[in-house]
């Protein structure tokens, strides 16, 4: 695919590129209009008072959050984190070391919030909060997928997601959010899903999957939609009711669900799993969007929650539900409150409720993305590492041809896709091909060496970034599958059980 940037150059043996000061200067999402602003209760615009705003925001933050504190006080610029982020990989801009990026924010703490940096601000690196400051913080706060990798390496435990999310909060509070996530979170709060689809239209489409079904495998699969006294309410990302491979999971979930003879629901009120409100770092965002799958889940009586293939989704419940939304007492005590669809299928196929034909994969040979905020923001099952296990368990009951990527790329170091924490927009396309390199890089070893010719996630960002950043580097974007993908078509179903 053709671009008006230059696209790097995979190579047989990962590198460390040498620095390019300013590679990225220039690369910044569209600002959020005022009508995006308002809908979340920011200023329409930069206030007057940006500067005395700003500070406050930010002393609110390090009240609010003690760890933004410590991480703002105990970086040694040790260099543990510096070749561990893919933006600085792919694009070789310093600033995107992660160090260098905490420092954007950590020069302004030490200026207005430290002794020796108000007194003696040359000697600590200390800075004046200025409007050239703040453009710097929306262009590299924006170039921060939020994936916590560099947290994994740091023998500090700083975690530059938190400080992106902070400044990016900052920035918001004064007239300058980020228009893709913003609109989006907007979206949720009126209609309850990212996509803005209302009711008839969501009913319509899943009518259409269950007839597509019906042609395909001849069984009546249903897509219930505000069924009330189903046991389970399934809350999946909105990408799953219209766009390829995320559908093809949702066909996953619901042959599953049929199989097992389990009653379950979509819901109108809650159609969306998705919570943009962590990539804004605004709790009060993460609270609004969350509380309607507490809401739907009480107007129909169910007794279970299931996640679908989301990656920040499933951190979201699985990290803080309970805090925004919680307690789950009214659900069935002897399921975890909420579930991960993977949680369940696993489950099944262990209970010998599952029976599956893996010769329908033969076709393909698969190898499989750790999400970020599966790998390093939850966990899965009553096992340690079970985030990882389970999903490669379902692969593998599936299809008979599969392997890992090499191990600095998968589990707790997985590399991000290029295009979570809110970056998945196309005014951003630049970054998310480079951010992408060393995936793509990983991927194409296993391709050489396995003829791979799948990789499989469980994420809606992950799947809509590798569709879109995949043929830059000469890969189909067909490559991409949900996991469910290949459970849903292995999966025999009706009386062959």
């Amino acid at each position: 695919m053709k671009a008006e940037f230059t696209i790097p150059v995979v190579t047989n043996i990962p590198t460390t590129p040498s620095v390019v000061d300013g590679a990225m200067a220039h690369s910044r999402p569209f600002v959020a209009k005022s009508d995006h602003q308002s809908a979340l209760g920011f200023p329409e615009e930069l206030v007057e008072d940006w500067h005395d705003r700003a500070l406050a925001k930010m002393k609110e933050l390090l009240g609010k959050y003690r760890s933004l504190q410590v991480f703002m006080d105990s970086c040694v610029k040790c260099g543990a984190c510096t070749d561990k982020c893919h933006y600085f990989l792919g694009t070789s801009d310093p600033k995107n070391m992660p160090v260098a990026r905490q420092d954007l924010m950590r020069k302004v703490y030490r200026r207005y919030f430290t002794f020796a940096g108000k007194y003696f601000p040359w000697l600590v690196g200390a800075v004046d909060l200025t409007r050239e400051v703040l453009e710097e913080w929306y262009s590299y706060y924006h170039q921060c997928s939020e994936c916590r990798r560099c947290s994994v390496y740091c023998p500090y435990g700083i975690d530059t997601a938190e400080i992106t999310m902070a400044g990016r909060e900052i920035l918001a509070s004064v007239g300058i959010g980020q228009k893709y996530s913003n609109e989006i979170i907007g979206k949720v709060f009126k209609i309850g899903n990212n996509l803005g689809l209302p009711q008839p239209a969501m009913a319509d489409t899943l009518l259409d999957l269950e007839e597509e079904i019906k042609e395909d495998i001849d069984v009546d699969v249903r897509l219930p939609l505000d069924n009330a006294d189903a046991e389970v309410l399934l809350v999946t990302p909105s990408a799953d009711f219209f766009a390829e491979p995320h559908v093809d999971g949702l066909i996953g979930y619901a042959k599953v669900f049929h199989q097992a003879g389990i009653p379950w629901t979509l819901s109108s009120h809650a159609s969306e799993a998705a919570n943009f409100g962590l990539f804004i770092g605004n709790d009060e965002s993460m609270q609004k969007v969350a509380a309607r799958i507490r809401e739907a889940a009480l107007e129909l009586g169910v007794r279970r929650i299931v996640v679908g293939e989301c990656g920040h989704a499933w951190r979201v419940a699985y990290s803080y539900w309970n805090t925004l939304i919680g307690p789950f007492d009214f659900l069935d005590p002897n399921y975890p409150a909420p579930q991960h669809i993977c949680e369940a299928t696993y489950d099944l196929i262990q209970a010998g409720a599952l029976k599956f034909d893996k010769e329908q994969n033969d076709d393909k040979v698969v190898t499989f993305h750790d999400s970020c905020n599966v790998a390093r923001g939850s966990r899965m099952g009553n096992m340690p590492g079970g985030q990882f296990i389970i999903p490669r368990a379902l692969i593998r009951a599936s299809c008979n041809h599969f392997v890992d990527m090499r191990e600095d790329s998968i589990r707790e170091g997985t590399y991000c896709c290029g295009g979570g924490g809110g970056l998945l927009t196309d005014d951003l396309t630049e970054l998310r091909v480079k951010g992408a390199l060393p995936r793509v890089q990983a991927l194409h070893e296993v391709i050489e060496q396995y003829q791979v010719t799948h990789m499989a996630a469980i994420c809606a960002i992950c799947k809509s970034q590798f569709t879109k950043v995949l043929p830059f580097y000469s890969l189909g974007m067909d490559m991409i599958i949900s996991v469910h993908q290949l459970v849903g078509d292995a999966l025999v179903m009706g009386s062959e059980q």
